[in-house]
């Protein structure tokens, strides 16, 4: 795996020459959360009601849903994929936590769920720009990225430092 800062120069490059547009894959993987969501409220919907309606557009979703991961994971092994799925979900869940907890006033609790929320993402982008090589693994101190990575710093947070660099939504 190369060095974190060789990969920020390379993207930015890239970024430059319009050929890598990390801010459309960032709204795709938002939009996938939602979807996620939305399955999971057709599902609890269909259960409360009993109305298999709702469990027959939880179908439709989750299709849709699958074809636009494949934009996202196009190259996955093992269980890349599922990780991939549940990151995001996980995110999307903490998010709103975080948020319902805002408006309760309990600032710090959701500070600590957002938190939680972008870590989650991170490692997400980690995942999916194959900045965590399972293939290459070996043992190496537990913060570290790779062997090369003599940072004292933890692992997600090096991932969020990544991604606040590269992912940039607002870069059209």
């Amino acid at each position: 795996m190369e060095n974190i800062d060789d990969f920020i120069k390379k993207v930015g490059k890239s970024k430059k020459e319009a050929k890598f547009d990390l801010s459309k894959d960032e709204d795709l993987s938002l939009a996938i959360m939602n979807l996620v969501s939305i399955e999971e409220h057709f599902f609890f919907t269909g259960l409360k009601t009993k109305k298999d309606k709702y469990f027959d557009l939880l179908k439709e979703v989750r299709e849709m849903r699958k074809t636009l991961m494949q934009k996202l994971a196009k190259d996955y092994e093992g269980e890349i994929w599922c990780i991939t799925k549940h990151l995001l979900a996980a995110s999307m869940r903490l998010f709103e936590v975080g948020t319902k907890l805002y408006s309760q006033d309990k600032k710090d609790e959701a500070k600590e769920m957002f938190q939680k929320s972008y870590d989650l993402y991170s490692l997400f982008w980690g995942v999916n720009l194959k900045m965590v090589d399972a293939g290459k693994i070996e043992k190496i101190d537990d913060n570290a990225l790779d062997k090369n990575d003599n940072s004292k710093r933890g692992v997600l947070d090096k991932l969020k430092n990544l991604v606040q660099k590269v992912v940039d939504c607002c870069r059209e």
